[in-house]
């Protein structure tokens, strides 16, 4: 048999024990609501190619691709342990497995991953929380396609309703439409029905009530069988308390989370770095901004492992809908000139909202904004200021292990490829990723950075996390961080 040859039946190989992954992963993730990645990449509803790709993924944690056989064997193992809902690392159980035993005997994997996992085996599942998205524009509606990808057993989350104004006879197609067919991140991964009569939408298994009104609070939610509801408003049409209060009015509705940065004593939560602080009597929250989601956990790995003296903040920012895409009046400065033509420089309050999650940086960051003409993906560069000298490469393998170990992999990504743009990063679920082959860094105190995110679709996903954390749902991360902090990382190879 020829080199070709050879290739061929290994890759056919390889593929077989992806294929047989697939209805391990379907099955733990809808008995029990487990969810497994390799390194972050989500395997749910993956094709046998997507899988073997993840697998390649973790060459960024070692120097050999992770053994499609090696992953298929612990999926068998946890579908048998009866787990509950967890988000389970199989890339990193493998290592740990593999610097132990190394012995894939299923008694001894067995054992090995009940006692890693010994938090969820038997746990019981969340109870329902009802989520009612009020505004179904850009972030509205792709927090809709992560809740209803998300649905499961139907436990935990479960988008109930959204609340628009009528746009006319044919308002609730066009709205299904737009759920169905996106411009920037393609189509609906499934099965979209809409039922006029009953003014509802069946979104792969998913029934949403579509209600129309002006006034959060003149709204009776338990009118369609929806009590004790998060609100998730995408408008931004109210930023503070007296104005997201309406909701808190209108029956059904417990607790309330606004898109956008919020006003006033309003909590501005950064999921990975504020969550743990959300309590019970926190009725209305903010999830900051997305550029505020991108560059904090970033800035929190930096500051507790170098200090951060002082920085400027750079967002290089897609368009947005509040721009024209003509020339026209404009409230504010700049952003009346056409958004698909120009770079328009901006104002940002990311740097200083980032003090409301990381009280210790306030006043030492300073903040600007360039709105540039793509539809999607932006780029924070940071211009800090250590407390102690780095090089590039101590600051990037830090940054690389933060994004594989750390309790901040959900929220930081990182990357080596020097031939990456924009457009790669469409569909990212970090709020953001590392760029390490453009760090600067000369071994003084100071150090430049560029942070990568999809300020639509990373943001969304930071979005559900706070969700999930108010409603008690967020799924536990496991394993839990490495127990030494500073191993050594290979350096990534570029990809």
């Amino acid at each position: 048999m020829n080199a070709y040859e050879d290739e061929q039946h290994a890759w056919a190989a390889r593929e077989e024990l992806a294929e047989r992954m697939i209805p391990v992963i379907g099955r733990l993730y809808r008995a029990n609501g487990t969810v497994v990645s390799i390194h972050g990449r989500r395997l749910i509803g993956c094709s046998p190619i997507d899988i073997l790709k993840a697998h390649r993924f973790a060459r960024l944690a070692g120097d050999d691709v992770l053994d499609p056989a090696k992953t298929l064997a612990v999926l068998e193992s946890l579908d048998a342990l009866g787990l509950g809902a967890a988000s389970i690392d199989v890339a990193r159980l493998v290592q740990r497995f593999d610097a132990g035993s190394g012995s894939y005997e299923p008694r001894a994997l067995a054992d090995f991953l009940r006692a890693e996992l010994a938090e969820v085996v038997g746990a019981e599942p969340p109870g329902p929380t009802d989520v009612v998205l009020y505004g179904f524009g850009r972030i509205g509606r792709l927090v809709a396609r992560i809740l209803i990808a998300h649905a499961g057993r139907g436990s935990g989350l479960r988008l109930r309703a959204i609340v628009v104004r009528s746009g006319g006879d044919k308002d609730l197609r066009k709205r299904a439409s737009l759920l169905r067919r996106d411009s920037v991140h393609g189509s609906f991964d499934g099965s979209i029905e809409v039922d006029e009569k009953n003014q509802t939408i069946l979104a792969n298994g998913t029934l949403i009530r579509v209600i129309y009104s002006d006034d959060p609070a003149a709204i009776d939610y338990t009118e369609y069988g929806i009590d004790g509801a998060i609100v998730v408003d995408n408008t931004g049409r109210w930023r503070d308390e007296e104005g997201l209060g309406r909701h808190l009015r209108a029956r059904g509705v417990a607790r309330v989370l606004l898109t956008a940065p919020g006003r006033g004593s309003i909590k501005n939560i950064v999921h990975g770095i504020n969550s743990d602080g959300i309590e019970k009597g926190d009725r209305i929250l903010s999830a900051a901004s997305c550029t505020t989601n991108a560059i904090t956990p970033v800035l929190a790995a930096l500051d507790e492992e170098y200090g951060v003296e002082r920085g400027h903040v750079e967002t290089v920012h897609s368009f947005t809908n509040d721009q024209n895409l003509i020339d026209n009046f404009h409230s504010g400065d700049r952003r009346g000139r056409a958004a698909t033509l120009n770079m328009v420089i901006t104002e940002t309050g990311a740097a200083k909202a980032v003090a409301k999650a990381l009280p210790q940086l306030a006043g030492r960051l300073t903040g600007s904004a360039i709105r540039v003409p793509t539809p999607d993906v932006s780029l924070a560069i940071l211009n800090l200021k250590l407390d102690r000298a780095a090089s590039k490469a101590e600051i990037n393998a830090f940054l690389r292990r933060t994004s594989l170990t750390s309790k901040l992999r959900q929220q930081i990504d990182y990357i080596e490829s020097p031939e990456v743009v924009s457009t790669d990063f469409v569909g990212n679920n970090r709020a953001g990723i590392v760029d390490g082959l453009a760090t600067l860094a000369d071994g003084d105190e100071n150090v430049v950075l560029y942070v990568w995110y999809d300020n639509e679709f990373g943001y969304s996903n930071q979005v559900v996390r706070v969700v999930e954390k108010m409603a008690g749902a967020h799924p536990i991360q496991l394993p839990e961080r490495d127990a030494v902090a500073h191993e050594e990382v290979p350096v990534a190879q570029t990809v």
